[in-house]
């Protein structure tokens, strides 16, 4: 059993899973998958079932009914992971816009460098970001510094959602007070990391935009974000944030 997992959330990605599992299985460090798929009607869960016959022991499939949001499927995804007593556990889109080759370098951020969140990220030095229309990153590097400026954290990429957790981060995280389930869940993660002071460290990757499949962004998603940021901040003004291990993050849904 490998130490690491990566989490990868499908719906309707027929047309990458196969070559994202076997790109991911190939590199040089061992790393495992866990495929959770929300009942993707183009076949996606089935076919993850056929390439376990090849990848029985790496390759993991979590299957739900129906779509239930990008934020649910990590939080299952982590329960399972915590279970299963994996050190690191990462995230990861299924359609090529992050390079799996980039998992070696989260890894060894966390493993070897005292990261305990690293983040793959896109501003860190620079705009790495190809194939996307010039608004869409316009928007996307804006909504990372009204982030910033909202939530106080020092981190260039907060919409990122390519990361490695140390298995201590996700412990100490109720899961039950994540409430985003869409874009914003993935600076909801990072603001809880931040406020819990955990060591969060950003690696510069190239994001390139899918080439094959649709996008599953929306307006109602980034609408999401505008206005959670500032019910997260405030919120986060009335709690008290202590590093005790939480037994319900260790069950499985």
């Amino acid at each position: 059993m490998s130490d690491s997992l990566v989490i990868i959330p499908t719906y309707n990605e027929i047309l990458n899973i196969e070559a994202i599992i076997e790109k991911t299985l190939s590199l040089k460090d061992s790393f495992e998958i866990l495929i959770v798929d929300d009942g993707s009607p183009d076949g996606t869960g089935n076919k993850v079932k056929e390439l376990q016959q090849k990848h029985a022991r790496k390759l993991h499939l979590l299957e739900r009914p129906g779509k239930q949001g990008l934020g649910t499927a990590y939080i299952v995804g982590f329960n399972w992971a915590l279970a299963k007593e994996y050190k690191y556990i990462f995230e990861m889109d299924a359609d090529f816009s992050h390079n799996p080759s980039d998992l070696l370098n989260l890894y060894d951020a966390c493993a070897n460098k005292n990261a305990d969140l690293a983040i793959g990220s896109r501003y860190i030095s620079g705009v790495n970001v190809v194939n996307w229309p010039i608004g869409r990153v316009i928007m996307s590097y804006y909504a990372s510094a009204y982030v910033r400026f909202i939530s106080g954290m020092k981190i260039m990429d907060t919409t990122a959602g390519f990361k490695c957790y140390r298995r201590e981060v996700l412990q100490a995280i109720d899961f039950d007070r994540i409430k985003f389930k869409g874009y914003a869940f993935q600076i909801e993660m990072k603001f809880t990391a931040y406020k819990f002071k955990f060591n969060i460290v950003e690696v510069p990757i190239i994001f390139t935009d899918r080439k094959k499949g649709k996008s599953k962004m929306s307006g109602g998603i980034f609408n999401e974000a505008l206005w959670g940021v500032i019910i997260m901040k405030w919120k986060s003004l009335f709690r008290k944030y202590t590093r005790e291990k939480l037994t319900n993050n260790t069950s499985l849904i």
